[in-house]
């Protein structure tokens, strides 16, 4: 074989991350299609059906399958015969190929990473570093496996040191009712267990690169004691039933995937990773003959799929108020036109900064009666107002909700369950709380006819937007009078 050269390493890097934005892999769609094909709730087979649209649409337009682009992950073996030619830093390679990647005019990606994180948090601008985990063989190649990870499901991560008598079912089954719906479900559990605390956790991120195959697994049944819990887990985590989007449903898990490692007899290390509906990895070897080809996936692969028109309300924003916002109920699928504001947790930082000082915010900017939508949208391309734009998880702002609320803003648009002080806060000011689907990403920014910067434009994809758009789809998760969907949904579909 040939040289591996820096620019096959590069180009591979950068072609990989632009082709997971936008391609699903092929396991987790048959995975999600055979969930949306049994899902009884008629809210969580919505929320699936969102999810699959969009992943289509991502497919065709190359365009990112999520808002949050991710923090990127690369596994990496180096063969110790194989026959190298770079004079960099294979760090340095890889995270060129990022920026590359996350650079890319003709599909933008969004910039999350921050440097200083424990200070002043500012972002790289071009989503480096990524976390690289290198191992060798000998071998004469590469072995490469590139992810892209949202910062919701990373947020979920558990790591326990359990009691070598303790129970591994147990935990796993306390912390997912407890991850609650932040980590955008249904998507795959990975799970580590043994080694030591590190080793756990990357065993468990290692896990979600495998594939999805718990229905294979079922048909030919458990060969040992980590099948058989697999299979446990798959099994009575649905019963829990969590749901889509926490809706309510029969499935929250697509798999369960495990690795494990020998350990200290007087341990018993386990950690747990969810990856989302975003799932988004590939795997590639170099082996000196040019870099990495990604074949395109055969559109067929996804369903086509019509979502319900009956029982939704179309409502123009300029006609609510707090007098009517009882008029919905938890649970209303909504199809809301008109101009909302966007922010997110930086931006919320610095309203409530603004508020304390007396002070208004800049541009003349008010969220009196307004509607506040929890994104971070990608750049726009082309003619796009702005780029994918779903939502993000609301609970980061429940601690600035009560000022929020003494501003006197209509509601909120976000993604997953708010904790009981924000519930009983939505009541008391007779507000509402929307939900959107995230890992529909791209399939929301079509509702969205325009976007501007208004405030806040050095944060950058945390600044404030407002929006003007038509037909944006939501659903009703906190309605007036403190009913909580997260509450009522899974309460009907637990069977465990």
């Amino acid at each position: 074989m040939g040289k591996i050269t820096e620019s096959d390493i590069r180009e591979s890097i950068a072609d990989a991350l632009q082709y997971i934005s936008y391609y699903h892999p092929k396991d987790f769609v048959e995975g999600m299609v055979k969930a949306y094909e049994v899902e009884t709730s008629d809210s969580a087979k919505n929320a699936i059906g969102q999810i699959l649209i969009n992943s289509k649409m991502c497919a065709i337009g190359h365009r990112p399958l999520c808002q949050d682009t991710g923090s990127v992950n690369v596994f990496i073996k180096v063969g110790m015969r194989a026959d190298l030619e770079i004079t960099k830093e294979l760090e340095e390679i890889i995270n060129e190929g990022v920026s590359a990647a996350y650079q890319d005019p003709s599909n933008t990606l969004r910039y999350s990473i921050v440097s200083d994180p424990a200070g002043k948090r500012v972002n790289t601008k071009n989503n480096t570093p990524a976390v690289i985990h290198y191992s060798v063989d000998n071998s004469d190649e590469i072995e490469i496996t590139v992810a892209a990870k949202g910062g919701g499901s990373e947020n979920k991560a558990k790591f326990a040191v359990l009691n070598p008598s303790d129970s591994i079912y147990d935990w796993v089954m306390e912390n997912v009712e407890k991850m609650g719906a932040g980590w955008c479900p249904p998507g795959i559990l990975g799970i580590g267990i043994g080694g030591n605390p590190e080793k756990a956790m990357l065993m468990a991120k290692e896990a979600l690169m495998g594939k999805c195959d718990i229905h294979e697994l079922k048909a030919r049944g458990a060969s040992n004691s980590l099948e058989e819990l697999r299979l446990k887990l798959y099994e009575d985590i649905n019963k829990l039933g969590i749901g889509a989007q926490g809706l309510g449903g029969i499935t929250t898990v697509l798999d369960v995937k495990i690795l494990d490692y020998p350990c200290h007899a007087a341990s018993l290390p386990v950690a747990m990773i969810p990856n989302c509906a975003a799932t988004r990895h590939i795997h590639f070897k170099l082996k000196g003959d040019g870099p990495a080809v990604f074949e395109k996936p055969d559109l067929d692969t996804w369903p086509d799929i019509e979502l319900p028109v009956d029982n939704i309300k179309r409502i123009n924003i300029e006609d609510l108020s707090k007098e009517n916002l009882s008029q919905l109920k938890v649970g209303d699928t909504v199809l809301l036109s008109g101009k909302i504001l966007t922010a997110r947790d930086a931006a919320h930082k610095k309203i409530v900064e603004y508020k304390n000082a007396g002070k208004p915010l800049p541009n003349g900017v008010d969220i009196a009666n307004k509607l506040i939508y929890y994104v971070g949208p990608v750049d726009p391309v082309g003619d796009e107002a702005v780029g994918p734009a779903g939502p993000t998880t609301s609970t980061r702002m429940d601690k600035f909700t009560k000022d929020m609320m003494e501003m006197n803003i209509l509601g909120m648009i976000g993604k997953a369950e708010r904790r009981q002080p924000t519930i009983d806060l939505i009541k008391e000011y007779g507000s509402i709380y929307f939900i959107a689907t995230g890992g529909a990403a791209y399939l929301i920014a079509q509702s969205i006819k325009k976007a501007q910067r208004v405030a806040f434009e050095e944060l950058g994809m945390e600044a404030i937007y407002e929006f003007e758009i038509k037909d944006m789809p939501v659903t009703v998760a906190v309605d007036s009078e403190g009913n909580s969907i997260h509450s009522i949904g899974p309460a009907k579909f637990r069977s465990i």
